[in-house]
């Protein structure tokens, strides 16, 4: 008796620790989002340190910036030729060097030079026979000794020796050799001044039209004046003009500004990103400009239109981007990004993208945004 009672009460005891199931307690926990901060909302103590101003809107010339490089111009581009085939054995200069005309470049050793002051000689020394025969026919015709017909042989042979002599001669002079000084290499000389932009030679290399890879050993080029091609896309072709002015910036060289004409369109639109080449001729006044820099092109054209305008002071550069503050509630201000063009008289700058006509700005947006900081 004892031990049913025992079972009876550890069974009672199992029934009542036994606990329900129940649904939403297995659920896992909801979860909570977790609103972040607005990092283009700030908020000021007094917001009304900071003034609002209206943009406004200004009529200007049509503009389009596109892209481009510096490449020299083709017309004021020289090649150097060796007209003496051989072998370079002093090469005096380099690639982008500045020569000056007449300056001397390398040293070819050539034997075209032997062969032309043998050719020469030989036509001297025929050319000295054919004078003293004539000489001496034209006395035995004097006397009666000889015909008319020997006197106009010999007068002709002179004349084909003659000839012979000044080719010969002629030769030298366009291998680049003195006659009276005969050596066996020819120095090549700078036709112009300029800067080397293509080098084709080294020490020890061949040299010539029918030896060398390639027949200029150097390219010359005049960067006093060079050309800037552009990529303009399809779209944009009708507010392009031969003839229209164009401001050119260097990456280089960001506060110069220098002034071009468009000078050709190409017919030509590339298949691939459908833009045409539009070259701009524009002075290089002390060279400023480097072949292969990379340079930005406004073109200037005479339709007007409306662009918006603010206070240049409301504009914040920051990050390579440019921003506008306008009111968003009491005391909290929202920041725009937008896209600055030009700085206009009266500290004014346009906006071309990211404002409306009416919109109200802070006028300092520095200002503004110091504060905020240092909240």
């Amino acid at each position: 008796m004892l031990l049913l009672a025992v079972c009876s009460v550890g069974f009672l005891l199992t029934v009542g620790c036994r606990k329900t199931s129940d649904p939403k307690q297995e659920a896992p926990p909801r979860a909570e989002l977790e609103k972040k901060e607005d990092v283009n909302v700030i908020s000021v103590a007094h917001p009304e340190q900071f003034p609002l101003v209206s943009a406004t809107e200004h009529e200007a010339a049509s503009r389009l910036s596109v892209t481009g490089t510096v490449n020299p111009d083709i017309s004021r581009e020289i090649p150097v030729i060796s007209l003496a085939n051989g072998r370079v054995i002093n090469l005096r200069v380099r690639l982008g060097d500045s020569v000056k005309k007449g300056q001397s470049l390398m040293q070819v050793e050539s034997p075209d030079v032997s062969n032309g002051f043998n050719a020469y000689l030989k036509a001297l020394n025929d050319e000295r026979l054919a004078r003293i025969q004539l000489d001496r026919t034209q006395l035995l015709f004097e006397k009666g000794a000889n015909s008319k017909s020997q006197l106009e042989i010999a007068e002709n042979s002179e004349q084909d020796a003659s000839a012979a002599l000044v080719a010969a001669d002629q030769q030298l002079k366009i291998l680049g050799v003195d006659k009276n000084h005969p050596s066996a290499t020819v120095e090549i000389r700078s036709p112009a001044s300029g800067v080397i932009i293509a080098q084709n030679v080294t020490n020890a290399s061949a040299a010539g039209n029918s030896l060398a890879g390639s027949p200029n050993a150097f390219m010359i080029a005049d960067l006093s004046h060079v050309w800037v091609i552009c990529d303009v896309y399809e779209n944009d072709l009708p507010i392009v003009q031969l003839g229209q002015s164009a401001e050119i910036r260097l990456n280089a060289y960001p506060d110069r500004v220098f002034s071009g004409r468009i000078s050709d369109i190409s017919p030509i639109l590339d298949p691939n990103i459908h833009t045409a080449k539009v070259r701009i001729e524009i002075d290089n006044p002390g060279s400023i400009m480097r072949v292969g820099m990379f340079v930005s092109a406004t073109f200037i054209g005479k339709r007007l239109e409306k662009r918006i305008v603010v206070p240049a002071t409301a504009v914040l550069h920051l990050h390579d981007r440019d921003w506008v503050y306008v009111p968003a509630s009491q005391g909290h201000f929202r920041r725009l990004e937008v896209r600055a063009a030009d700085i206009l008289p009266g500290n004014m700058q346009e906006v071309t993208s990211g404002l409306n006509s009416g919109q109200q700005v802070v006028q300092s947006a520095l200002e503004l945004q110091n504060a905020a900081e240092q909240r």
